[in-house]
């Protein structure tokens, strides 16, 4: 099981090129991944997705791609002569309107503007996408292993609040069976005091298994065993479990609630708040589970 939440970087040189990717995950419904590139990497963004999708299924993911080519061919200098010809007419009719011999030197026409520029050469896609995707795999792995390890540290604290809700259901199941008798004893008691004579046995009988139908909650109690053991079991599983384990916690509150809404009585009343205060923290978990 893995978390959502992750970071990873990784930094590769070759050839005198050096790429950093640095990859950070959060929660987020669905996968969403957001990349910042440099401009003249953009042919790189569908190796970013690709790549990014093989390794995780869900979270918000930011890649950041950093790319520093040293190659003695990395850049050229081109001279505009056109330009530099330009600056040369234009010097030789301001010295005729001043009426002064004046030419510059071949240094000043270098430092004129836009008559040297240097410009990046055309990347060699080949080799650059090559040593991207194994700077973004390696980020992914750090990425992933950060989230293992998060996720280790979750799958026990979602078991253990688990443990607590099944502790509650079964406390609820003992207590279940005791609320009918009680009621029982406290309508016949109250019966007997307000009348005078024979007590109707069929007509108390029949509100008594009237009171005993309105606050059955066996059939709660059983969907909770079983979506308690789904837990157990979805988060022993070696992929993507954070959508189940959300439904299932979903599940556990709406017959948790059903349950409050039956039962009669003060303790169960008690532990059903418990159990919500307990789903509550498992909802809040799960929802940074991959």
């Amino acid at each position: 099981m893995k978390s959502m939440t992750g970071y990873g970087r990784c930094q590769l040189a070759e050839d005198g090129r050096e790429m950093t990717v640095e990859v950070k995950s959060v929660n987020h419904r669905f996968l969403d991944v957001s990349c910042r590139l440099p401009r003249h990497l953009s042919f790189l963004d569908d190796a970013v997705r690709k790549g990014v999708s093989a390794r995780v299924s869900r979270g918000h993911v930011d890649v950041f791609v950093s790319y520093v080519n040293h190659r003695t061919d990395a850049r050229e200098v081109r001279v505009d002569t056109v330009l530099a010809t330009a600056y040369q007419s234009a010097v030789r009719e301001l010295s005729l309107a001043l009426g002064k011999e004046e030419s510059l030197p071949l240094s000043d026409y270098v430092r004129l503007p836009d008559v040297l520029t240097v410009e990046e050469r055309d990347e060699d896609q080949t080799a650059v996408r090559s040593l991207f995707e194994r700077a973004l795999d390696g980020a992914l792995l750090e990425l992933s292993a950060m989230r293992e390890r998060e996720g280790e540290a979750m799958r026990a604290d979602i078991l253990e609040k688990t443990a607590n809700v099944a502790s509650i259901r079964d406390g609820i199941a003992l207590r279940a069976p005791l609320v009918v008798e009680e009621y029982r004893a406290k309508l016949h008691q109250r019966i007997a005091s307000l009348l005078e004579g024979e007590l109707d046995e069929a007509r108390f009988a029949t509100e008594v298994a009237l009171f005993a139908d309105r606050a059955a909650i066996d059939e709660e109690l059983v969907r909770l065993v079983s979506h308690i053991g789904q837990i157990r079991a979805t988060v022993e599983l070696a992929e993507p479990v954070g959508r189940k384990l959300d439904f299932l916690v979903q599940e556990l509150n709406r017959e948790v609630n059903t349950i409050g809404s039956k039962a009669s009585d003060a303790a169960i009343a008690q532990a059903v708040v418990q159990a919500k205060g307990e789903i509550e923290k498992l909802r809040e978990q799960v929802q940074n589970v991959e």
